[in-house]
């Protein structure tokens, strides 16, 4: 298990990230989502609350460039289900879903992002809770080694979740040009048992020039009652 303020601290620029798990007491599935730009078009953006999930928009629409890759649906709630991702695949993963396809078999309709030459990494995330019982998976879609005629798909589910555990995934391992892309199994992280704790770790551990908006969302297990956090930093 690493330490995800750590983690946070000591890289500069990991992208998007999700985060998935359980509170120490077992009572909340718990789930963050931030993103982070370096181009002024990327950081010219905030989460604004969309019926159930949340939807990206330009701060200053005057300096909105190109909306393509980066004003979506971060978060939308099929049901008992709820989808985290860092793209248009969250319509993806809702509209195929909604037609009795899986989780996986959604995501193998889609492609890693086309924006050469990072070929950035789609990270998708999908929580289950139902009569008191909760599980999660996580997938990501990524080039190979940057080859873009190559595409490698992974899909890690997670059952019966650890208490007071969860994992973590992004888009890149650091920064760089070409961004290098995730690699390995999603990060094991420690959840804490309240909401604002995790958001205040979760957004004072990003790096301050890069980090743009913060999603954090508590759900009770056995009610289905959901509580949400969005952090700005364009305000």
């Amino acid at each position: 298990m690493i330490n995800i303020c750590d983690e946070l601290k000591n890289n500069s620029y990991p992208g998007r990230g999700i985060i998935i798990g359980k509170s120490p007491s077992g009572k909340y599935a718990a789930t963050a989502y931030f993103i982070m730009g370096r181009s002024v078009n990327s950081r010219n953006r905030v989460f604004v609350e969309d019926g159930d999930g949340i939807r990206t928009q330009a701060f200053d629409e005057a300096k909105l460039e190109d909306p393509h890759l980066i004003i979506y649906s971060p978060v939308r709630v099929l049901g008992n289900k709820t989808i985290v991702t860092n793209g248009d695949q969250t319509d993806t993963i809702y509209d195929l879903m909604d037609k009795q396809m899986t989780f996986e078999q959604a995501l193998r309709t889609r492609e890693f992002e086309d924006d050469a030459p990072n070929y950035t990494p789609r990270i998708s995330g999908i929580m289950h809770i139902e009569n008191g019982t909760y599980n999660y998976a996580m997938s990501i879609i990524k080039s190979a080694d940057g080859d873009p005629s190559s595409c490698l798909r992974n899909t890690f589910g997670f059952y019966n979740p650890k208490f007071g555990r969860g994992h973590f995934i992004h888009t890149y391992m650091g920064d760089g040009n070409p961004l290098p892309s995730f690699c390995g199994e999603p990060k094991e992280v420690e959840i804490p048992e309240n909401i604002d704790d995790f958001c205040d770790m979760l957004w004072s551990s990003l790096n301050e020039d890069n980090k743009v908006s913060l999603f954090v969302r508590y759900i009770d297990i056995e009610s289905g009652a959901a509580e949400s956090r969005i952090v700005n930093k364009n305000k």
